[in-house]
Protein backbone atom coordinates (compact mmCIF):
# COMPACT_ATOMS: atom_id res chain seq x y z
CA UNK A 1 0.00 0.00 0.00
CA UNK A 2 1.10 3.72 -1.03
CA UNK A 3 0.31 6.54 0.70
CA UNK A 4 0.25 9.75 -1.05
CA UNK A 5 -0.26 13.20 0.85
CA UNK A 6 -3.56 13.09 -0.14
CA UNK A 7 -4.28 10.07 1.52
CA UNK A 8 -2.37 11.70 4.77
CA UNK A 9 -4.38 14.89 4.84
CA UNK A 10 -7.63 12.68 4.51
CA UNK A 11 -6.20 10.54 7.69
CA UNK A 12 -5.93 14.26 9.02
CA UNK A 13 -9.29 14.90 8.97
CA UNK A 14 -10.56 11.85 10.07
CA UNK A 15 -8.47 11.15 12.83
CA UNK A 16 -7.63 14.55 14.32
CA UNK A 17 -9.64 16.82 16.85
CA UNK A 18 -11.64 19.24 15.05
CA UNK A 19 -9.59 22.55 16.59
CA UNK A 20 -6.12 21.29 15.17
CA UNK A 21 -4.60 22.73 12.66
CA UNK A 22 -4.64 20.89 9.25
CA UNK A 23 -2.39 20.93 6.28
CA UNK A 24 -4.73 20.51 3.50
CA UNK A 25 -5.59 24.22 4.25
CA UNK A 26 -1.92 25.53 4.79
CA UNK A 27 -0.61 28.43 2.68
CA UNK A 28 2.69 29.64 2.44
CA UNK A 29 3.65 33.58 1.19
CA UNK A 30 5.55 32.39 -1.98
CA UNK A 31 3.80 30.16 -4.54
CA UNK A 32 4.95 26.70 -4.07
CA UNK A 33 3.72 23.09 -5.56
CA UNK A 34 2.90 20.17 -3.90
CA UNK A 35 4.54 17.36 -2.94
CA UNK A 36 3.31 13.85 -4.05
CA UNK A 37 3.89 12.23 -1.17
CA UNK A 38 4.34 14.34 1.69
CA UNK A 39 2.02 17.09 3.50
CA UNK A 40 2.81 20.68 4.32
CA UNK A 41 4.27 20.32 7.20
CA UNK A 42 6.26 17.53 6.72
CA UNK A 43 8.08 19.57 3.56
CA UNK A 44 8.55 22.44 6.67
CA UNK A 45 10.31 20.09 8.90
CA UNK A 46 12.73 19.05 6.24
CA UNK A 47 13.29 22.18 4.95
CA UNK A 48 14.16 23.43 8.71
CA UNK A 49 16.52 19.97 8.85
CA UNK A 50 18.39 20.72 6.27
CA UNK A 51 19.14 24.83 7.04
CA UNK A 52 22.52 25.72 7.53
CA UNK A 53 20.60 26.86 10.83
CA UNK A 54 20.14 23.76 11.99
CA UNK A 55 23.09 22.34 11.58
CA UNK A 56 25.07 25.06 13.29
CA UNK A 57 23.07 23.90 16.50
CA UNK A 58 25.04 21.08 17.12
CA UNK A 59 28.23 23.86 17.80
CA UNK A 60 26.14 26.30 20.06
CA UNK A 61 26.24 26.59 23.97
CA UNK A 62 22.95 25.36 26.14
CA UNK A 63 24.01 26.07 29.34
CA UNK A 64 27.14 24.70 29.26
CA UNK A 65 29.85 25.51 27.08
CA UNK A 66 31.37 22.64 24.65
CA UNK A 67 34.77 22.08 26.25
CA UNK A 68 32.68 21.00 29.53
CA UNK A 69 32.35 17.68 28.11
CA UNK A 70 30.07 15.43 24.97
CA UNK A 71 27.59 14.68 27.31
CA UNK A 72 26.16 17.70 28.21
CA UNK A 73 23.00 19.10 26.00
CA UNK A 74 24.06 21.67 23.13
CA UNK A 75 21.33 23.52 21.25
CA UNK A 76 21.09 21.35 18.84
CA UNK A 77 20.16 18.00 21.57
CA UNK A 78 17.85 20.63 23.08
CA UNK A 79 16.07 21.16 20.08
CA UNK A 80 15.61 17.49 19.33
CA UNK A 81 14.07 16.81 22.89
CA UNK A 82 11.64 19.48 22.62
CA UNK A 83 10.64 18.29 19.15
CA UNK A 84 10.50 14.64 20.55
CA UNK A 85 8.20 15.63 23.42
CA UNK A 86 6.26 18.02 21.56
CA UNK A 87 5.33 15.43 19.02
CA UNK A 88 4.04 12.63 22.02
CA UNK A 89 2.04 15.57 23.20
CA UNK A 90 0.12 16.63 20.12
CA UNK A 91 -0.31 12.99 19.15
CA UNK A 92 -2.00 12.49 22.28
CA UNK A 93 -4.15 15.69 21.86
CA UNK A 94 -5.67 14.62 18.54
CA UNK A 95 -3.83 17.78 16.75
CA UNK A 96 -1.11 17.71 14.21
CA UNK A 97 2.36 16.36 15.62
CA UNK A 98 4.19 17.19 12.15
CA UNK A 99 3.28 20.68 12.84
CA UNK A 100 4.15 20.76 16.62
CA UNK A 101 7.33 19.05 15.72
CA UNK A 102 8.79 21.30 13.33
CA UNK A 103 7.71 24.43 15.31
CA UNK A 104 9.87 22.53 18.01
CA UNK A 105 12.89 22.32 15.27
CA UNK A 106 12.96 25.82 14.38
CA UNK A 107 12.74 27.09 17.82
CA UNK A 108 15.81 28.07 18.53
CA UNK A 109 17.60 28.77 15.28
CA UNK A 110 17.93 32.41 16.32
CA UNK A 111 20.10 31.74 18.87
CA UNK A 112 23.50 33.13 19.72
CA UNK A 113 26.69 31.33 20.37
CA UNK A 114 27.36 31.34 23.83
CA UNK A 115 23.94 30.80 25.36
CA UNK A 116 21.61 33.52 27.13
CA UNK A 117 24.58 35.58 27.85
CA UNK A 118 25.40 35.62 24.19
CA UNK A 119 21.61 36.93 23.08
CA UNK A 120 21.84 39.52 26.51
CA UNK A 121 25.53 40.87 25.37
CA UNK A 122 23.73 41.41 21.63
CA UNK A 123 21.59 42.37 22.98
CA UNK A 124 22.29 45.46 24.42
CA UNK A 125 24.94 45.87 21.61
CA UNK A 126 22.13 46.71 19.25
CA UNK A 127 20.26 49.20 21.91
CA UNK A 128 22.45 51.45 21.15
CA UNK A 129 21.25 51.97 17.90
CA UNK A 130 17.39 52.00 19.40
CA UNK A 131 17.23 48.51 18.05
CA UNK A 132 17.35 44.82 20.01
CA UNK A 133 17.91 41.16 19.75
CA UNK A 134 15.59 38.53 20.70
CA UNK A 135 16.08 34.97 19.47
CA UNK A 136 12.84 34.69 18.78
CA UNK A 137 12.52 37.36 16.38
CA UNK A 138 16.12 36.05 14.70
CA UNK A 139 14.32 32.33 14.64
CA UNK A 140 11.87 34.31 12.11
CA UNK A 141 14.66 36.30 10.47
CA UNK A 142 16.79 33.43 9.58
CA UNK A 143 13.69 31.57 8.16
CA UNK A 144 12.19 34.68 5.91
CA UNK A 145 15.65 36.22 5.08
CA UNK A 146 18.70 34.60 5.53
CA UNK A 147 18.56 31.21 4.56
CA UNK A 148 18.87 31.50 0.94
CA UNK A 149 17.82 28.52 -0.51
CA UNK A 150 15.59 29.81 -3.68
CA UNK A 151 16.60 32.09 -6.34
CA UNK A 152 13.19 34.39 -6.58
CA UNK A 153 12.88 35.04 -2.52
CA UNK A 154 14.89 34.95 0.46
CA UNK A 155 14.05 32.28 3.07
CA UNK A 156 12.67 28.80 3.21
CA UNK A 157 9.25 30.04 2.24
CA UNK A 158 8.00 27.77 5.23
CA UNK A 159 3.55 27.78 5.91
CA UNK A 160 2.12 30.80 7.27
CA UNK A 161 1.19 28.35 10.15
CA UNK A 162 4.85 27.55 11.68
CA UNK A 163 5.98 31.08 11.16
CA UNK A 164 3.12 31.73 13.57
CA UNK A 165 3.86 29.65 15.56
CA UNK A 166 7.15 30.87 16.16
CA UNK A 167 6.16 34.39 16.48
CA UNK A 168 4.02 33.39 19.14
CA UNK A 169 6.46 30.38 21.18
CA UNK A 170 6.42 31.70 24.71
CA UNK A 171 8.39 30.68 27.92
CA UNK A 172 10.48 32.78 30.47
CA UNK A 173 13.01 32.86 28.00
CA UNK A 174 10.79 33.71 25.57
CA UNK A 175 9.16 37.04 24.15
CA UNK A 176 6.25 36.66 21.90
CA UNK A 177 4.93 38.60 19.36
CA UNK A 178 2.25 40.62 20.14
CA UNK A 179 -1.34 40.70 18.39
CA UNK A 180 -3.12 38.13 16.65
CA UNK A 181 -5.34 36.30 18.83
CA UNK A 182 -4.03 32.66 20.68
CA UNK A 183 -1.36 30.24 19.45
CA UNK A 184 -2.37 26.79 17.71
CA UNK A 185 -2.74 23.95 20.07
CA UNK A 186 0.18 23.01 18.34
CA UNK A 187 2.63 25.55 19.12
CA UNK A 188 0.84 25.86 22.52
CA UNK A 189 2.16 22.52 22.93
CA UNK A 190 5.66 23.52 22.34
CA UNK A 191 6.07 26.10 24.25
CA UNK A 192 5.30 23.76 27.22
CA UNK A 193 7.25 21.04 25.96
CA UNK A 194 10.02 23.35 25.33
CA UNK A 195 9.76 24.29 29.43
CA UNK A 196 9.61 20.24 30.03
CA UNK A 197 12.59 19.91 27.88
CA UNK A 198 14.94 22.78 29.63
CA UNK A 199 13.61 22.14 33.35
CA UNK A 200 14.37 18.52 32.56
CA UNK A 201 17.34 18.09 31.07
CA UNK A 202 19.25 21.01 33.21
CA UNK A 203 18.41 18.88 36.42
CA UNK A 204 20.43 15.95 34.52
CA UNK A 205 23.14 18.27 33.08
CA UNK A 206 23.27 19.74 37.03
CA UNK A 207 23.92 16.47 38.36
CA UNK A 208 26.39 14.76 35.65
CA UNK A 209 28.09 17.61 36.25
CA UNK A 210 28.23 17.43 39.79
CA UNK A 211 27.13 21.50 40.18
CA UNK A 212 24.92 19.92 42.96
CA UNK A 213 24.05 17.06 44.62
CA UNK A 214 21.13 14.67 45.01
CA UNK A 215 20.61 15.89 48.97
CA UNK A 216 20.61 19.74 47.70
CA UNK A 217 16.86 18.62 45.77
CA UNK A 218 15.26 16.83 48.69
CA UNK A 219 12.95 20.13 49.41
CA UNK A 220 11.60 19.69 45.63
CA UNK A 221 8.15 18.44 45.30
CA UNK A 222 8.57 17.52 41.77
CA UNK A 223 11.82 15.69 42.77
CA UNK A 224 9.98 13.97 45.64
CA UNK A 225 7.49 12.69 43.28
CA UNK A 226 10.27 11.53 40.44
CA UNK A 227 12.12 9.53 43.06
CA UNK A 228 9.58 7.79 45.02
CA UNK A 229 9.72 4.72 42.40
CA UNK A 230 13.84 5.06 41.68
CA UNK A 231 15.78 2.59 43.73
CA UNK A 232 18.15 4.80 45.65
CA UNK A 233 20.83 2.54 45.65
CA UNK A 234 21.33 2.18 41.92
CA UNK A 235 24.83 3.68 40.51
CA UNK A 236 24.28 7.54 39.89
CA UNK A 237 23.90 7.39 36.16
CA UNK A 238 21.22 4.68 36.23
CA UNK A 239 19.70 6.96 39.28
CA UNK A 240 19.77 9.95 37.51
CA UNK A 241 18.47 8.29 33.91
CA UNK A 242 15.12 6.82 35.69
CA UNK A 243 15.10 10.37 37.50
CA UNK A 244 14.88 12.40 34.29
CA UNK A 245 11.96 10.12 33.09
CA UNK A 246 10.26 10.37 36.07
CA UNK A 247 10.60 13.76 35.94
CA UNK A 248 9.29 13.82 32.06
CA UNK A 249 6.71 11.63 32.80
CA UNK A 250 5.20 13.18 35.18
CA UNK A 251 5.22 16.94 33.75
CA UNK A 252 3.59 15.46 30.36
CA UNK A 253 1.08 13.21 31.80
CA UNK A 254 -0.21 16.05 33.81
CA UNK A 255 -0.26 18.29 31.23
CA UNK A 256 -2.48 16.01 28.64
CA UNK A 257 -5.09 15.44 31.27
CA UNK A 258 -5.23 19.12 32.70
CA UNK A 259 -5.43 20.34 28.73
CA UNK A 260 -7.56 17.61 27.91
CA UNK A 261 -10.50 19.21 30.54
CA UNK A 262 -9.31 22.57 29.65
CA UNK A 263 -10.35 21.91 25.81
CA UNK A 264 -13.48 19.88 26.54
CA UNK A 265 -14.59 22.79 29.02
CA UNK A 266 -13.53 25.66 26.92
CA UNK A 267 -16.01 24.56 23.97
CA UNK A 268 -13.85 25.54 21.29
CA UNK A 269 -14.61 23.51 17.95
CA UNK A 270 -11.99 24.80 15.46
CA UNK A 271 -8.95 27.05 15.13
CA UNK A 272 -10.27 30.45 14.84
CA UNK A 273 -12.38 29.55 18.06
CA UNK A 274 -8.90 28.54 19.23
CA UNK A 275 -7.53 32.05 18.34
CA UNK A 276 -10.30 33.64 19.57
CA UNK A 277 -10.45 32.17 23.05
CA UNK A 278 -9.42 34.38 25.96
CA UNK A 279 -6.73 32.76 26.96
CA UNK A 280 -4.42 28.95 26.32
CA UNK A 281 -5.77 26.19 26.70
CA UNK A 282 -2.54 23.90 26.79
CA UNK A 283 -1.62 24.20 30.41
CA UNK A 284 0.04 22.24 33.31
CA UNK A 285 -2.31 22.11 36.68
CA UNK A 286 -1.54 25.07 39.67
CA UNK A 287 -0.10 22.33 41.46
CA UNK A 288 1.99 21.27 38.36
CA UNK A 289 3.11 24.77 37.93
CA UNK A 290 3.67 25.39 41.36
CA UNK A 291 6.40 22.85 41.60
CA UNK A 292 7.78 23.43 38.13
CA UNK A 293 8.43 27.14 39.30
CA UNK A 294 9.98 25.94 42.74
CA UNK A 295 12.97 23.74 40.56
CA UNK A 296 13.06 26.86 38.00
CA UNK A 297 14.10 28.97 41.20
CA UNK A 298 16.59 26.08 42.10
CA UNK A 299 17.90 25.41 38.71
CA UNK A 300 18.63 29.49 38.38
CA UNK A 301 20.01 29.90 42.10
CA UNK A 302 22.11 26.79 41.91
CA UNK A 303 22.96 26.01 38.51
CA UNK A 304 22.73 29.10 36.07
CA UNK A 305 24.67 31.46 38.56
CA UNK A 306 26.98 29.13 39.65
CA UNK A 307 30.56 29.94 38.42
CA UNK A 308 31.66 26.99 37.37
CA UNK A 309 28.39 27.56 34.92
CA UNK A 310 28.64 31.43 34.41
CA UNK A 311 32.74 32.28 33.84
CA UNK A 312 32.86 30.49 30.64
CA UNK A 313 29.39 31.86 29.55
CA UNK A 314 30.48 35.24 30.60
CA UNK A 315 34.01 34.66 28.89
CA UNK A 316 31.56 33.99 25.74
CA UNK A 317 29.75 37.15 25.99
CA UNK A 318 32.90 38.96 26.14
CA UNK A 319 33.92 37.13 22.65
CA UNK A 320 30.94 38.00 21.19
CA UNK A 321 30.96 41.34 22.20
CA UNK A 322 34.32 41.69 21.10
CA UNK A 323 33.37 40.47 17.33
CA UNK A 324 30.66 42.90 16.93
CA UNK A 325 32.41 45.95 18.28
CA UNK A 326 35.41 44.78 16.20
CA UNK A 327 33.45 43.52 12.51
CA UNK A 328 31.41 46.86 12.91
CA UNK A 329 34.59 49.48 12.88
CA UNK A 330 35.85 46.80 9.69
CA UNK A 331 33.38 45.78 7.79
CA UNK A 332 35.24 44.31 5.10
CA UNK A 333 35.58 41.47 7.59
CA UNK A 334 32.61 39.89 7.00
CA UNK A 335 32.22 37.20 4.62
CA UNK A 336 30.78 38.25 0.93
CA UNK A 337 27.09 37.54 1.32
CA UNK A 338 27.03 39.88 4.13
CA UNK A 339 28.56 42.67 3.17
CA UNK A 340 26.01 42.73 -0.59
CA UNK A 341 23.42 42.94 2.16
CA UNK A 342 25.14 45.98 3.71
CA UNK A 343 23.10 48.02 0.61
CA UNK A 344 19.91 46.86 2.04
CA UNK A 345 20.11 46.30 5.96
CA UNK A 346 21.34 48.56 8.39
CA UNK A 347 25.36 47.79 9.48
CA UNK A 348 24.59 47.00 13.03
CA UNK A 349 21.76 44.60 11.66
CA UNK A 350 24.14 42.74 8.93
CA UNK A 351 27.05 42.20 11.88
CA UNK A 352 24.56 41.40 14.53
CA UNK A 353 22.98 37.97 11.98
CA UNK A 354 26.56 37.28 11.17
CA UNK A 355 27.63 36.82 14.57
CA UNK A 356 24.21 35.60 16.43
CA UNK A 357 24.65 33.05 13.55
CA UNK A 358 28.07 31.63 14.84
CA UNK A 359 28.91 28.52 16.30
CA UNK A 360 30.93 28.90 20.05
CA UNK A 361 34.34 26.95 18.03
CA UNK A 362 33.46 29.39 15.12
CA UNK A 363 33.24 32.63 17.00
CA UNK A 364 36.87 31.82 18.87
CA UNK A 365 38.64 31.07 15.71
CA UNK A 366 37.09 33.99 13.98
CA UNK A 367 38.33 36.27 16.96
CA UNK A 368 41.87 34.24 17.80
CA UNK A 369 42.62 33.67 13.62
CA UNK A 370 40.83 35.99 11.27
CA UNK A 371 40.85 39.43 13.33
CA UNK A 372 44.60 38.94 13.88
CA UNK A 373 45.20 38.30 10.22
Amino acid sequence: MLLKRTDLEKRERENLASYATFSDVAKRKFPDNHDEFRTQFQRDDARIIHSKAFRRLRGKTQVFVAHHGDHFRNRLSHTLEVSQISRNLARNLAVNEDLAGAIALAHDLGHTPFGHVGEERLNALLQKFGKGFEHNFQSRRILEKIEKKYVGFDGLNLTLDLLDGLAKHSTIYDSPEKGGGQPSIEAQIVNLADEIAYTNHDLDDGLRGKIFVREDLKSLKLWQKAIAKVDSKLPDEAFNHRVSSGVIDLLTTDLLKTSSKNLVASGVKNLVEVRNFPKVLVAFSPETQKGLEELRIFLRQNFYFNPKVKKPSDAGGDILEKLFTTIFANPKLLPAEFRARLKIDPKEVVVADFVAGMTDDFAEEFLDTRMKN
